[in-house]
């Protein structure tokens, strides 16, 4: 935006320039021709009452050699006898016998061509309708003197004017580009979860409304998010009660391998609600957590109840740290997203593995599994649709997770013979302007 409208400017103001100034030196030019012309229209014009006294050469030289151009040897007075004023290399008479002749049946002056400028050719009438003819040489440069450093002149003013107004609009098009990016920038910080970021509005009014508009609008998602939070955390505080119920119903049920197993599965559902009520109760902030660590406490969580049901559980990958730009908590609800998937949709016995892939500059986490498969899974990334009567949240709430740092999900079939799901998360935060312009190419390629 800051180009087009230097160059809109440049455009602008240069086709005024030129309108004017390309008049204005025509104008000029015709005028230093005028003076040359009124000058030497003036000097003839001096001759003439001499020649009405006194026709002498004697005189009439002298009175020649006073002017200017006479002085300069560019002033001659053809006589009615063909005789020139005077003669020798003092003289000035540069114009042809047939020009003299035209001169004096015109009865008044003109201008002709001569060689290296104009001749004026002034007629005198004599006694006896006799006419005598005053030339005076008019050179090239006397035509156009002056005009060359008027055009100079000029046209540096009109530069400087052209430069003033590109340097305005410049000055005028950084104002806006820098509020229009700040602008941008908040919104892409906002997006990335900084829910405390705000403007100033500056710059033209319209981006002042734009910079309330945001401000206001981040305020209300900020008032919703809280809403829901405590929506949901109490909900979850909700649970306690049958959770209660369920704990008291464990007690009873004494001593043995059964009763101990369902004990630990009530402790274990306590926890995670009480995870879910402090976790929701926290604003959405960007934070990091080790893949490989998140990792080992999930599939240790989850191994417990593959052990109960007759499957094979394996962690691969997972030997050294793996930093991720994304809470250890939104990890864990992917990678239990997922998890809960294989128990929910896979009959008991069936196998599955989760496997930490490290890349440059991209982390994986596949979770594959021996089961049948998912026959749609374009379908079955569409939040809300399930083909096997859950809430169908699950394979959304990992896609998230990955998109939020700049990766994607990806649906497979696994070596298992059943299905992979293959979260890939970028190991830096991408800048909302490269994110964003990312995501641009992505949906033209599709389209």
């Amino acid at each position: 935006m800051r180009r087009t409208l230097v160059l809109v400017s440049l455009a602008v103001t240069s086709m005024v320039a030129l309108a004017f100034l390309i008049p204005l030196a025509l104008t000029v030019r015709e005028i230093a021709r005028d003076r040359a012309l009124t000058t030497a229209e003036r000097q003839a014009s001096a001759l003439g009452p001499v020649l009405v006294v006194t026709e002498d050469p004697a005189s009439l030289e002298r009175a020649v050699v006073s002017t200017q151009a006479g002085a300069a040897r560019r002033m001659a007075v053809h006589m009615p006898d063909n005789t020139i004023v005077p003669q020798g290399p003092r003289g000035g008479s540069r114009a042809g016998l047939d020009q003299i002749t035209e001169a004096a049946r015109r009865g008044r002056s003109y201008t002709t061509r001569v060689d290296s400028g104009h001749a004026l050719l002034q007629p005198v009438s004599l006694d006896a309708g006799r006419t005598a003819v005053v030339e005076v040489f008019i050179p090239d440069e006397d035509l156009s003197r002056g005009v060359w450093n008027a055009w100079l002149v000029m046209t540096a003013v009109a530069a400087a004017l052209v430069a003033g107004s590109v340097a305005v609009a410049d000055r005028l098009g950084a104002r806006m580009i820098r509020s229009t990016r700040r602008l941008a920038e908040a919104a892409g910080a906002f997006g990335d979860g900084d829910l405390r970021v705000r403007i100033e509005p500056d710059g033209p009014p319209e981006l002042v409304e734009a910079g309330l508009a945001f401000n206001a609008m981040a305020d209300h998602v900020v008032q919703l998010l809280a809403a829901e939070r405590e929506m949901a955390a109490d909900l979850s505080h909700r649970l306690r009660t049958p959770l209660a119920a369920l704990r008291l119903n464990a007690e009873a049920l004494g001593n043995g391998p059964v009763a101990d197993q369902t004990r630990e599965a009530v402790g274990r559902i306590e926890h995670e609600v009480d995870q879910i009520i402090r976790t929701v109760r926290k604003p959405t902030a960007r934070g990091s957590c080790d893949a490989s660590k998140v990792l080992k406490e999930r599939v240790a969580f989850w191994s417990v109840l593959a052990e109960d049901e007759g499957r094979s559980c394996e962690l691969i990958g997972a030997d050294r740290p793996a930093a991720l730009p994304i809470p250890a908590t939104e990890l864990a609800a992917a990678v239990d997203a997922l998890l809960g998937n294989v128990f929910r949709h896979t009959t008991e016995g069936t196998d599955f593995a989760v496997t930490l892939h490290v890349g440059k500059g991209l982390t994986g986490i596949l979770v594959a599994d021996a089961g049948p498969g998912i026959a749609d899974p374009t379908a079955a990334l569409r939040r809300g649709s399930s083909g096997g009567g859950s809430t169908g949240l699950g394979l959304d709430i990992a896609r998230r997770a990955a998109e939020a740092t700049g990766g994607h999900l990806r649906i497979h079939r696994s070596v298992l013979g059943g299905a992979q799901i293959q979260m890939w998360f970028r190991t830096k935060w991408l800048p909302p302007q490269r994110r964003s312009r990312r995501l641009v190419r992505r949906r033209h390629s599709r389209i």
